[in-house]
């Protein structure tokens, strides 16, 4: 089967997603970039635990027709619509994650409160605005939320995030989740502190040109 090994390594990915409860059954979809018209991505209303590595849609992200029987996930238009903008871009994870979804549904922007958020993901974590999931209007607000960002929110839904690598979509989500639940907690010590935006952005930057390339050099 074509693209069998990177079929494995987005059921594995959503096995440590439900392992670290960051997403629940089949609530939630991964993908990832293969070339430069095509996506791996989940099928609909499976469960990760189910999942066979031939199950996994082969679907072209700018024309949205796909190969086989099986239906792409409900969201494929928000992962297509992410490949066609973040060139950069060679994964996606959507999650309903508890605290990411929390902040969601309070329409909260997250401020660069953690040295690690900001490393990662950016400056601040960033809500899109709302409308009907699984629509192209849908994606387009959540690209807009993504810019400059790895990471957003998905108001009143979840939220979505993107690495240049699988693994580092997945730790984008790990330190989504923690970053939300350290907002939430410190909303009720008097509000989180925010690092100073001119930092925020330069530990961005720093992280996204030296640091994470200085990390796979050391594996």
């Amino acid at each position: 089967m074509e693209y069998k090994e990177e079929c494995k390594r987005i059921i594995e990915a959503g096995l440590r997603l439900v392992h670290e409860k960051l997403i629940t059954r089949s609530w939630g979809n991964i993908s990832v970039r293969v070339d430069a018209q095509n996506m791996l991505i989940t099928p609909s209303g499976r469960t990760y635990e189910s999942l066979k590595p031939e199950e996994i849609v082969l679907m072209n992200y700018h024309t949205l027709t796909y190969e086989g029987k099986i239906k792409p996930s409900s969201e494929y238009h928000l992962h297509a619509e992410i490949y066609k903008q973040r060139k950069e871009a060679k994964a996606v994870i959507h999650t309903h994650q508890m605290n990411a979804t929390t902040v969601a549904v309070a329409r909260r922007e997250v401020p660069p409160i953690i040295d690690d958020m900001v490393q990662i993901i950016g400056p601040s974590v960033r809500v899109s605005k709302y409308t009907l999931a699984g629509t192209k209007k849908f994606a387009r607000y959540a690209v807009k939320a993504l810019k400059g960002r790895q990471a957003a929110l998905l108001a009143n839904h979840g939220a979505v995030c993107i690495g240049r690598t699988l693994d580092e979509a997945f730790v984008v989500s790990e330190v989504l989740e923690k970053a939300c639940k350290a907002f939430i907690e410190a909303e009720f010590l008097g509000g989180a502190q925010s690092v100073p935006k001119f930092s925020a952005v330069i530990l961005h930057q720093v992280y996204l040109k030296k640091y994470s390339k200085l990390e796979e050099k050391n594996k």
